[in-house]
């Protein structure tokens, strides 16, 4: 725990000792070496028989087969997750450091032996691996997660190319990746005479006096200029690696691997993009003019866009008042919701202070189903960090209920993957909502909750418009810092509208965005769950008994079903064209009504 007398209160730190006692512990040691071991094994066992399992049943059947490789999957997961744990609560440290990277080298190698089995599995004839499904029970639970790996078949190579894209990762992608980590853990910024880390920056550009704001992005720009030619080098480099691997994969688009990965069609992701590009006038462009005029402004200056309204309370809200605002509105819903979200608390499974080092953002972290989540947020006491416990916390609870369904079939597709998140802050709002009684402070909160979602949907579809630029272009050669800045400033400009002035310097701002280095094209799940969650909640509203039964369901269905099938229940279709606008209704709905509460002031 953090210090308690801290107007925050005390902020819990996670305990790791869940997954493994150290990283020194005979146990930790013991569990490498197992898994070097048992994979040494599976591959003596199994490679070059798959073909032959798929006609028997029993101990010598597939079924079989993925039973052990699961057990191994959810063994190297638990080792992953303590060693990157460890890592995002202290990424300057070299210990830390030195574990993660160690880890994931011997992880790799352990990899490298299971490999044969999922490329081996999908050169089985369909017609072979249906009837192994029919007759063999062991091998018919895994029918969701082998359907689902046939998706991949077109795009795999032979093993001896995939095992050197494995192992050439860890001095590759993986090696940039955990350069950019560091390198932006260790950046310190300096406002007004104090110095402070990421986090604390960002967060004064919510901060009520409009100079503060000015000199922590003042302060932010100067950093990321002295680092533009590091963050340029890597987004080149992992550009690059991806283009090579989608050429030889044969991926047609810049994204579709993507959306492979997420188990949804690009014709829906395409539909999503124009739906959200073509609301901008009456969402982003309309709701900035407005909270212009409202802040005395002919424009809003960039370091503005998310400063508070002079209508939002600026006391700093506990961390027990955050908990317990939470997990209220989560029982309200359901009370099972609350008592999973609760032992999140109750156990050490969160880590909540800001501090030097520590990764920047927020995560759930779900492990693997032999433990649990873990949860990391930089709480500061801010409203808008109320909403992103909430947020983390719908993830932790969707990662807890789709455990059940195992370590191979528990993760969720990404655009799946917000539903409880984005649910779970819906809830907590609408609960902060109607015991609301003041229409000034109404307003405040209507204005959040519009700026959040502006975030989630058009912020985020405009970043992904701004990676498909990048992607293409660097097919072309390498790009310059200012042919990225170029990039970055038109896609801005088109999202947030005339209402927003560009200042100087704003170019660089793509260089803090962890998704386009750790996942690229990741940003439109959250656009995706965003939409998704308003049509949801607005089923909710009006459905009889029975709603938050299907909910469940859908959570609990970890990867087993496509959206299509969970989403069946609810009456709701992603194909649909008109799917989105009904999304994005709800965001204008909320601005109509901030439009009438200022004309009634």
């Amino acid at each position: 725990m953090s210090s308690a007398t801290s107007p925050l209160g005390e902020l819990p730190l996670w305990d790791l000792t869940h997954l493994y006692p150290s990283a020194t512990a005979p146990e930790f040691i013991a569990a490498l070496e197992q898994a070097g071991r048992k994979a040494i094994a599976f591959e003596e066992k199994w490679k070059g028989r798959l073909a032959d399992a798929a006609t028997k049943t029993g101990a010598d059947g597939i079924g079989a087969a993925l039973e052990e490789y699961e057990a191994l999957s959810d063994l190297m997961g638990r080792i992953g997750s303590f060693a990157g744990l460890a890592y995002y609560a202290e990424t300057t440290s070299p210990e830390k450091g030195k574990l993660f990277g160690d880890t994931q080298a011997k992880l790799t190698d352990v990899s490298a032996h299971l490999l044969f089995f999922t490329l081996e599995l999908n050169r089985i004839d369909d017609a072979v691996i249906a009837t192994c499904l029919k007759n063999d029970a062991r091998a018919a639970h895994y029918a969701p997660w082998v359907e689902d790996l046939k998706k991949d078949k077109p795009y795999q190579l032979e093993d001896k190319v995939e095992q050197l894209f494995l192992e050439k990762s860890q001095t590759g992608a993986g090696a940039f990746n955990r350069l950019y980590d560091e390198t932006l853990a260790s950046l310190t910024f300096t406002v007004n005479g104090e110095t402070m880390p990421l986090e604390g920056a960002l967060t004064l550009l919510q901060d009520a006096d409009p100079a503060r704001r000015e000199a922590a992005a003042a302060a932010l720009t100067a950093v990321f200029k002295d680092n533009l030619r590091l963050f340029t080098l890597v987004t080149n480099t992992l550009a690059k690696d991806k283009e090579i691997s989608d050429r030889w994969r044969g991926f047609q688009d810049i994204a579709d691997s993507r959306h492979l990965a997420n188990r949804v069609e690009r014709e829906v992701v395409d539909a999503l993009a124009a739906a959200v590009k073509a609301a901008y006038p009456r969402l982003s462009h309309r709701y900035y003019a407005m909270k212009a005029k409202w802040l005395g402004l002919e424009k809003l200056n960039t370091w503005d866009r998310n400063a508070p309204l002079p209508e939002t309370p600026d006391a700093v809200i506990p961390w027990a008042d955050a908990k317990k605002t939470v997990l209220d509105a989560y029982g309200a819903f359901a009370p099972e919701m609350a008592a999973i979200a609760r032992r999140f608390f109750d156990e050490n499974w969160i880590d909540a202070p800001a501090r030097p080092g520590k990764a920047s953002g927020a995560f759930a972290h779900p492990t693997v189903p032999s433990a649990h989540p873990y949860v990391l947020v930089n709480y500061l006491g801010k409203p808008r960090d109320v909403m992103t416990l909430a947020h983390e916390l719908g993830h932790g609870v969707h990662q807890v209920l789709a455990g059940a369904q195992g370590a191979l079939m528990c993760d969720t597709p990404l655009t799946l993957a917000e539903t409880a998140s984005v649910f779970g802050e819906m809830l907590t709002f609408r609960a902060l909502l109607d015991r609301t009684e003041s229409k000034r402070e109404r307003k405040a909160m209507l204005a959040q909750k519009v700026e959040d979602m502006i975030n989630t949907v058009v912020r985020q579809i405009a970043f992904y418009e701004f990676e498909r630029k990048v992607h293409t272009a660097r097919r072309e050669g390498e790009l310059t810092a200012d042919d990225i800045g170029k990039l970055w400033l038109s896609v801005q400009a088109e999202s947030l509208g005339p209402a927003i002035e560009i200042k100087d310097g704003y170019e660089v701002w793509w260089t803090y965005i962890p998704h386009f280095i750790h996942s690229p094209f990741y940003v439109y799940a959250y656009a995706f769950g965003d939409c998704l969650v308003n049509s949801l909640y607005a089923v909710y509203r009006d459905a009889d008994e029975g709603f938050q039964q299907k909910y469940f369901e859908l959570l609990k269905a970890g990867g087993t079903k496509h959206h299509s099938e969970l989403l069946k229940p609810f009456g709701l279709d992603a194909t649909d064209p008109t799917f989105w606008d009904r999304g994005l209704s709800m965001i204008e709905g909320l601005i109509d009504e901030l439009e009438a509460l200022d004309r009634e002031a």
